[in-house]
């Protein structure tokens, strides 16, 4: 069995892990840094000239591997936002700008040349555009990655779910690489936070399962997923459901702390003061498919989210663009973005935030002066950012 990390030995080695990953790319880099690109953002020229959107829940952290397939109750599969955790109710340019930059960065990680990327931005804009014109109709053809990982996620069951996440189908977690020993303390506040009803409710919800099953914690563990949050709560929790007519099945809840946002939110915003059901709140605006299967709770006196993990829910993982994928990704991600946004606003609301983004359109690109700019400085933030990141990471290891 590989070696398990103790309680003690937690937080050395996520800063070890986390330091390592965002070594890997820029792209990678990008990823893991919300906190400096609000900071280099508010820091920029161009900042000012961001234009104030409408007031609406935004993701905050809208990068490309936030947007991926998610199922929802009944196991019906759309392309959504995956991860809320950033989530206020703030002004949908960042969003817009935490995208670009995004697919910019992907596309200097595939080697492609900077026209591409700036074809991505006017693409960007015009699938944005298109989605708060009419929320309701479905973006055009989406790139190959995108199909991909959606005929993926359609195919998958709980055997794949098990077989990805615990390394096998057998009910219990193996203790290792990802998942790590609980304190007895950790252990028997899971056990008393499923035996509320609320939590119960919540899993019997999914996929029509016997409102009289009886739910039991059968495997729990210290999830090291991610490592953007150190020092958080992160399980992972092995749910056993026995039924009134003697049948079983099994459930993986994901259990996250929930820490304040670092996203700016609208002056005058009223939003939950407890970040779980914040974090909730943003996802049952933005991801319908992912907020009607979570609950926000407290554990060890800290604010939480619960959600179930479906076979479905997938992360978009783009190794390397061509440049015509590259183009149709920006587009269509930007109309999923664009109808998460456009959901939450009335008639009049959208047409006055296309017409001013429509109005900045001027210069060499198709595309608001802002968005490409701030695309362009962030980038060299980054990058000056990252090869330090590199060189201290070096010196260390």
């Amino acid at each position: 069995m590989a070696k398990t990390v103790d309680v003690a030995e937690r937080r050395e080695v996520l800063e070890r892990l986390r330091a390592l990953k965002m070594a890997r790319s820029a792209h990678a880099y990008v990823r893991g840094n919300t906190a400096k690109f609000y900071a280099w953002l508010a820091g920029s020229k161009i900042a000012r000239h961001v234009p104030a959107g409408p007031a609406v829940w935004i993701c905050g952290d809208c990068h490309l591997g936030n947007l991926g397939p998610l199922a929802d109750a009944e196991g019906h599969v759309d392309i959504q936002i995956r991860d809320l955790d950033q989530s206020v109710i703030g002004n949908p340019a960042h969003d817009l700008i935490r995208l670009g930059l995004s697919l910019a960065s992907a596309a200097r990680g595939s080697d492609l040349p900077g026209v591409t990327t700036a074809h991505m931005i006017e693409q960007m804009m015009d699938g944005y555009e298109a989605a708060l014109l009419d929320p309701e109709e479905r973006s055009g053809e989406a790139p190959n990655v995108v199909r991909a990982v959606r005929r993926r996620a359609l195919g998958r069951r709980w055997r794949h779910l098990a077989a990805e996440r615990i390394g096998d189908v057998d009910p219990h977690i193996p203790l290792g690489k990802k998942f790590w020993k609980l304190s007895a303390e950790e252990r028997g506040a899971i056990d008393q936070l499923f035996g509320r009803d609320d939590v119960r409710g919540m899993v019997l919800r999914l996929n029509g399962r016997d409102d009289g099953s009886a739910v039991r914690v059968i495997d729990a563990a210290y999830w090291r997923k991610g490592c953007s949050s150190l020092g958080a709560l992160r399980y992972a929790v092995l749910v056993g459901m026995k039924g009134s007519n003697g049948g079983r099945e099994v459930a993986l809840v994901d259990l996250k702390e929930a820490l304040p946002s670092v996203a700016p939110t609208a002056p005058g915003s009223t939003m939950p003061a407890d970040d779980g059901a914040r974090v909730v709140a943003g996802a049952r605006a933005l991801s319908p498919n992912l907020g009607e299967r979570m609950l926000a709770a407290r554990l060890l006196g800290r604010s939480i989210f619960l959600r179930e993990l479906m076979p479905q829910d997938l992360k978009l993982e783009v190794d390397q663009f061509s440049s015509e994928q590259a183009v149709m990704a920006a587009r269509y991600l930007a109309h999923v973005v664009g109808r998460a946004h456009a959901r939450q606003m009335d008639d009049q609301t959208r047409r006055r935030w296309r017409q001013d983004l429509r109005v900045q359109h001027r210069g060499s690109i198709d595309a608001p002066s802002w968005l490409w700019r701030s695309v362009v400085d962030l980038m060299a933030a980054h990058e000056a950012a990252y090869l330090d990141h590199c060189r201290r990471y070096a010196l260390a290891a």
